[in-house]
């Protein structure tokens, strides 16, 4: 497996020539800002250089490449497989309501002999992504691991792009199916602290939350904001909620992708189970910057040959750590072998298992992907 990088700004161009490449198997990875949905050029101009490529990629809310954190660019990553076998998938989503039945579909697309894994990214915004992965699971059972993230777009949530057939486009999930002689390994962590008492869901639908102990939620949550309840949804970032169930070890990270005044309620990016127990969530830049040093430490694999690592990271993270957030992907790195290379984005969702077995949608956490050969 061979890996290049490079970058794309509309000042500046390609920050190199691209190189010609004649390998079988050619994945592009492409990860941008949300404004390359009305300028296409730079995908054009990709297309053309690799007709023959499979084109992967999606909006963030910040693009990391190496040990950097961009904004307004896309960051690009040219891998040549030698033994692996690419296929790629996409169904278009209108209603979240949409999600479990095109995650099976995806599943049983790409479901075959030779699957070692799925990587999957969504439109963050028209998705529940609870629901998605729970679709690949009950496909998936065992033996391929599914991963993947929520495409983002700062910290407007006003619309995302996933890459179909490499170009732009909003309310597209796409999967890519990895076969063969890879090698893939995964990490996801978080680093948030739990404050306040635990409050038990009392009225919710899929992903819309209305009450906690009878009490309308957003009114609730707002109460906990103080002034910064103002900057909603947005400020929802920095303050997630944990859900656990009684008689579980499991806990899972919800943030917020919006509200409504009128019923009083919060729209997360995955289910809010009825019975569930809600906890808020705050972190500082150290907890953080653990969390991501931890997540590489799970997906690390001792190997000298070329590796490459998807680096998929809540916004929340990045709101929250502000300027030093470079110190979280610099902490992935120096945990992962010095041959790899890291390209990812700042997500509204994280898709992967807690250790082993099957994937779970995650909030607010730093979920690593290697892949190598």
């Amino acid at each position: 497996m061979k890996i290049d990088t490079l970058t794309y700004t509309v000042e500046q161009g390609f920050s190199s020539q691209l190189p010609v490449i004649s390998a079988k198997q050619l994945l592009v990875l492409v990860f941008g800002h949300t404004d390359f949905l009305e300028n296409p050029q730079p995908f054009d101009t990709l297309r053309t250089q690799y007709p023959k490529a499979t084109f992967m990629g999606c909006s963030s809310a910040g693009e990391i490449l190496g040990s950097h954190i961009r904004d307004h660019s896309l960051v690009i990553s040219l891998v040549q497989f030698e033994s692996t076998t690419l296929r790629m998938s996409h169904v278009n989503i209108h209603d979240p309501q949409e999600s479990r039945n095109i995650g099976r579909l995806l599943a049983d697309r790409l479901s075959g002999e030779g699957l070692k894994g799925i990587f999957v990214l969504s439109d963050g915004l028209k998705v529940n992504g609870s629901e998605l992965t729970q679709g690949f699971n009950d496909v998936i059972k065992q033996g391929a691991t599914v991963t993947g993230g929520l495409a983002g777009d700062g910290e407007r949530f006003a619309k995302t792009w996933v890459l179909q057939d490499g170009k732009p486009v909003s309310g597209v999930i796409a999967a890519l199916g990895l076969y063969g002689n890879v090698h893939l390994g995964h990490g996801s962590k978080g680093g948030w602290k739990p404050f306040g008492p635990a409050r038990e869901v009392t009225r919710a639908e899929n992903n819309i939350l209305y009450e906690l102990v009878g009490k309308p939620a957003l009114a609730l949550y707002k109460t906990y904001l103080g002034d910064m309840a103002e900057s909603l949804p947005a400020a929802g970032l920095r303050f997630p909620l944990a859900l656990s169930q009684p008689g579980e070890d499991k806990e899972l990270v919800r943030t917020i992708l919006a509200i409504d005044e009128a019923t009083q309620s919060l729209t997360f990016a995955g289910d809010i189970p009825v019975g569930a127990y809600a906890q808020l969530m705050r972190a500082n830049l150290e907890q953080l910057v653990e969390g991501a040093e931890d997540a590489a430490l799970m997906s690390a694999t001792d190997t000298d040959e070329p590796v490459l690592c998807i680096a998929i990271s809540c916004v929340g993270r990045r709101m929250v750590m502000g300027a030093d957030a470079e110190e979280e992907v610099e902490a992935v790195l120096d945990n992962l072998p010095e041959n790899t290379t890291q390209i990812g984005f700042y997500s509204y969702g994280e898709i992967s298992p807690f250790s082993k077995g099957t994937c779970d949608l995650h909030n607010q956490t730093m979920t690593l992907t290697t892949i190598y050969e």
